[in-house]
């Protein structure tokens, strides 16, 4: 793929001369300058939630050059497993926040220029197909409802915003290689013009990949966790008249990975392609519209035998929706939001079961669904001299229709056709806050608000196997519903020093957990609550050449179960710690250089929700360097667990997975 998306890039470079960008709506006279291809301005409300930004340096100057290394320096961010997007299932790619996980699907919305990135039908987020090099700021709001975001900010919102052609420069690009020989290449190009931009990009990842199965552990079927995933994305963004602008967006990528054996391989591929109007005029409007197109297949191999016994061999899906908000003009102390928006997500599983004995087929599988979800919201914002007041609430009208599980044997005979009833229902959820400008240095805020999550398609009908536990899919889940509140303060100490600190206490109702049901037996079911309570603290220093950021999370979740689930009383959710932190420490020693250091820890986990099978804590230490060359040439080099940390990312039933080992990368970058 990489000759392809080297051609294209060159292409565009040829076909768009280089011309000065005007990304000025107004003249010189101090009128508003706006950043052509982002959305409507924040509104004044948006820092009376616990809120985190990462800037473009440090999304693209961690140890690993992928998205979700980016989005651990917010501590609190949590994928089911500790494996990274080069060795784990994609299925298992979940992202939440406030220790609110337990399963693999999202309970925090992540959302690309707009548009939520999570899948169709199993709800994870395909991390390699979002390349840090193409972002300019993520932003995360840990809780705070669905509110004008939309369904699925259970935990919170990250909000990814993409560079624009200015940030990017005409031609960027990079080249690494590691110590295992394996490579990370990216490559853009993003010609402006009066009024104007286009942007093409494109990355290709590739290694033969590390042993994810302890030594001890290793037979002969053994294999490295080998990989390969490509990007390509193309934007374009045009200011039509004085107000009007049209920002038109596509991507297509493909991800390829091998877990613990030879032929235990999985494939996800996707096509996205977006259209968003923003109007700037006295009645402001950002309308969206998108499509996404998605397959996964997965080989699970015998690990007793080692023979393939599951071939997930098609899972189409599809999202299509769309939002509209209207900002009318309210005054100069006033912001009011009006919107609409809709998803509808459809998909269906195929796949063959063999018997590892005789590798005769024993059965085909189908299953699959559509849910849909219509929300409406209303969110107003008040300015009153030091106090800002906020307030909204959401009504959404959901659907779970034409699900469905058949099971044919070899011969065609059918043993299972179950067709289970269409449901429909209203969720209405609310969020509110109030932030106070004590004096120029401190700031206290408070916000309370709910929110709720329709369980994914691959939650209602498709069972799965991570051998020797089964695990049983359930029609009947219903939806999860979140209820919280929290407390903090933000406190610039001085012009150099920043720190803020959110006490929080959150309740998902409705959980939906894999529930042990027996021995080797789980089913997925909705626990009465998991209860997280804890504190949240971020702090920066920007001292010139030198510059600091931390931030930790101690929590307390727990398991609410009575009835079946009274076992699980008071346990930790699977799969969440109770502590963890994250610090960065850089020095800049001169003009293009940058040095870093990421110190991180996450506490004990456990794997089962009965709190058998600890996953120990974890502490790594990641470096990054760049050292300008000539010109735009930079040198760079990172290091990935430079202890050797042993991460453990699974333990179930005695069988460990591991997680990426001490690693070195060298290479050079043009234009960043």
């Amino acid at each position: 793929m990489k000759s392809p998306l080297l051609a294209s890039a060159a292409c565009l470079l040829i076909a768009f001369p280089a011309h000065a960008q005007s990304s000025d709506a107004g003249d010189d006279e101090g009128n508003e300058i706006i950043v052509l291809g982002e959305g409507l301005p924040d509104v004044p409300s948006v820092p009376a939630y616990s809120v985190i930004e990462l800037d473009r340096e440090a999304i693209t100057s961690t140890g690993s050059g992928t998205f979700e290394d980016a989005l651990r320096d917010v501590a609190g961010f949590q994928e089911f497993r500790r494996s990274d997007s080069r060795s784990s299932n994609p299925t298992a790619q979940g992202a939440t926040l406030r220790a609110l996980g337990g399963n693999a699907s999202s309970r925090a919305l992540v959302l690309l220029d707009g548009v939520p990135m999570v899948d169709p039908f199993f709800g994870y987020v395909p991390f390699n197909a979002i390349a840090p090099e193409r972002l300019s700021s993520i932003r995360v709001t840990r809780g705070g409802g669905s509110g004008p975001f939309g369904a699925g900010a259970l935990a919170g919102t990250i909000e990814l915003t993409s560079a624009d052609a200015q940030t990017l420069g005409l031609f960027t690009g990079q080249a690494l290689v590691n110590d295992r020989g394996e490579t990370q290449t990216s490559l853009t190009a993003a010609p402006s013009w009066n009024d104007g931009y286009a942007i093409v990009s494109g990355r290709w990842d590739r290694g033969k990949g590390f042993y994810t199965t302890p030594e001890a552990d290793r037979v002969p079927a053994t294999a490295r966790a080998a990989y390969e995933s490509w990007s390509a994305s193309g934007r374009v963004v045009q200011q039509v008249g004085e107000d009007l602008e049209l920002q038109v967006r596509g991507l297509a990528f493909e991800d390829n990975r091998t877990l613990r054996f030879d032929g235990a391989d999985n494939m996800v591929r996707g096509q996205d392609v977006s259209v968003r109007v923003v109007t700037r005029g006295d009645w402001q409007l950002d309308a969206i519209a998108y499509g996404q197109w998605r397959n996964f297949s997965n080989v699970i191999i015998s690990s007793t035998r080692y023979v393939p016994v599951l071939d997930q061999k098609d899972t189409p899906a599809s999202g299509l929706g769309g939002k509209i908000e209207l900002r009318p003009p309210v005054g100069d102390f006033q912001n009011l939001r009006l919107g609409v928006d809709y998803r509808r997500s459809e998909g269906d599983l195929f796949e063959d079961s063999y018997s590892a004995f005789t590798g005769a087929l024993r059965e085909n599988r189908f299953a699959g669904g559509v849910n849909t979800d219509l929300g409406f919201y209303v969110d107003h914002d008040v300015s009153l001299g030091p106090i800002t007041l906020t307030a909204g609430v959401r009504a959404d009208r959901y659907t779970i229709n034409d699900g469905y599980y058949r099971a044919l044997d070899a011969s065609g005979a059918v043993l299972t056709d179950d067709v289970y009833p269409d449901r429909s229902d209203w969720e209405v959820t609310w969020r509110g806050g109030m932030r106070l400008a004590v004096n120029r240095a401190l700031t206290l805020r408070a916000a309370a608000y709910s929110g709720f999550r329709l369980p994914t398609l691959n939650e209602l009908y498709r069972p799965f196997v991570v051998f020797p536990v089964v695990t049983e899919a359930n029609p009947d889940l219903e939806p999860e519903r979140l209820e919280g509140w929290e407390f903090g303060f933000d406190l610039a100490a001085a012009d150099f020093m920043s720190l803020s600190a959110t006490f929080f206490d959150n309740r998902v109702k409705n959980a939906i957990a894999n529930v042990t049901i027996g021995t080797n037996l789980r089913q997925r079911r909705n626990l009465d609550a998991i209860d997280a309570q804890g504190i949240e603290v971020a702090a920066a220093l920007d001292l010139g050449d030198f510059g600091f950021n931390g931030t930790l999370v101690y929590t307390a979740p727990e398991i609410v179960g009575t009835g079946p689930a009274a076992v699980l009383d008071g346990n930790l959710p699977p799969q969440t710690p109770n502590v963890s932190f994250s610090t960065t420490a850089s020095w800049r020693p001169m003009d293009g250089a940058l040095l870093a250091a990421t110190l991180r820890h996450v506490g004990r986990q456990y794997e089962s929700d009965q709190e058998t099978e600890p996953l120990p804590p974890a502490t790594t230490v990641d470096l990054f360097a760049q050292v300008p060359l000539v010109g735009q040439l930079s040198g760079i080099a990172r290091v990935e667990n430079l202890l050797d940390e042993v991460i453990v990312t699974r333990n179930s039933g005695g069988a460990i997975d591991i997680g990426v080992p001490q690693t070195f990368w060298i290479g050079v970058r043009y234009g960043f």
